[in-house]
């Protein structure tokens, strides 16, 4: 196969985009640590006051209990008032960097009405999956006090799986609506490179992201029966067919290397490792400081949120590392298997422009918070890998 390292770089790197990028990063960071530190404030209190204790005595009536100290509308009733609470006073922050901030960078298409359709939506989705999970786990605090995590993190495992294969068919089509890619060239040359990196796909689809986003994706979506290759509409119109095909062989990189199970396996045991800790931390609050009628007392619910958000600010650093390293990986597979080069930089290029994407965050920031490696160091990948092509190494 040919080595497409010769042509010259078409796509330049827009400087005017880079520092408005750099400005609605910093905005969004910003944002982000204000709505985090309202919700730390408003745990503190409830575990500093006695305000947590006194919301879990309000609801005392609402006794029923399916299984012996399991009291599932008190953990309903605590949880909804945390989480609405949380939701109403940070609205306006919501407001802002979901509809706002991408409307005044040119990112957004959405009218004020579908934004607000589309939040309900995600938020009506996010509380019923939330409010099962923190019933399912006072449930088993409640039936098995000392191996709940266990039962917790395994049953994490097995949702995560099951996500990841309805994810496509059941839960973007609320948000966004999916076509088959015509037949035509790039149908074929897609299909083509599914096949070649041995993976099944469910055909090529359209992602109509226009209706909601100027910014470009693509991705292979779904896993088993349900994986598929998807395109966005909004790159499809921009992006030439080659850059498009490399785009996806890093998508493709990530099926041949088992990335899906590797992240979902190394997250569930972050996530293990985390619930063993919390475990010990509510066993030494109820039994060893008597801070609380029992373990599934509805009024632990804070200080569950509490040391599962330390622990997850804790390991994000560990599990984007982890991320980045299979990103890098996924790369190097997509110029290995098409030897397209130039098509790469000047995908990657068109991203970082179309999408606002800083090229070159601050290490701190790129260690911290991000789970892809910045585009200026897969450009310089893509170099390297040019050169190593050059000299009979790759």
């Amino acid at each position: 196969m040919d080595i497409d390292i010769q042509q010259p770089q078409q796509v330049e790197l827009d400087l005017e985009r880079q520092q408005k990028a750099k400005e609605y990063a910093r905005i969004r960071r910003r944002l982000s640590f204000v709505s985090m530190g309202i919700g730390v404030v408003g745990v503190f209190i409830l575990l500093f006051t006695n305000l947590g204790i006194w919301l879990g005595d309000q609801l005392q009536g609402l006794s029923w209990q399916p299984i012996a100290g399991w009291f599932p509308l008190q953990v309903l009733v605590y949880f909804l008032i945390l989480i609405l609470g949380y939701e109403i006073i940070t609205a306006p922050i919501a407001y802002y960097s979901g509809f706002v901030l991408p409307h005044r960078y040119g990112l957004s298409t959405l009218s004020l009405k579908s934004w607000l359709g589309d939040l309900f939506k995600g938020l009506a989705l996010g509380l019923v999956l939330e409010v099962l999970v923190i019933e399912f786990v006072y449930a088993l605090l409640a039936f098995q006090p000392q191996t709940w995590w266990l039962w917790v993190a395994l049953a994490m495992l097995f949702f995560s799986v099951v996500m990841a294969n309805l994810a496509p068919v059941l839960i973007l089509p609320i948000f966004y609506k999916f076509t088959p890619l015509p037949e035509g060239d790039l149908t074929k040359r897609l299909l083509a490179l599914a096949e070649r990196a041995h993976t099944r796909v469910r055909g090529v689809f359209t992602m109509h992201l226009s209706n909601k986003t100027t910014a470009a994706n693509a991705a292979l979506m779904g896993l088993g029966n349900t994986r598929r290759i998807v395109v966005g509409d909004t790159m499809l119109d921009r992006y030439t067919p080659d850059e498009i095909e490399v785009v996806l062989a890093h998508e493709l990189g990530h099926h041949v290397h088992h990335d899906i199970w590797k992240l979902i396996i190394s997250q569930s045991v972050l996530t293990l490792g985390g619930l063993y800790l919390v475990n010990v931390a509510l066993h030494w609050a109820v039994e060893t400081q008597h801070l609380y009628y029992g373990l599934a007392d509805a009024a632990t619910i804070p200080l569950l949120l509490a040391l599962m958000g330390a622990f997850g600010l804790i390991v994000m650093p560990i599990s984007n590392g982890f991320s980045r390293l299979v990103e890098y990986q996924a790369d190097e597979y997509a110029l290995q298997s098409t030897r397209m080069v130039e098509p790469f930089k000047s995908a990657m290029t068109r991203l970082a422009n179309q999408n606002l994407a800083d090229v070159e965050p601050s290490p701190i920031v790129e260690f911290l918070f991000h789970d892809h490696p910045s585009i200026k160091k897969r450009l310089k990948h893509a170099d390297e890998f040019a050169a190593a092509m050059l000299s009979g190494l790759a």
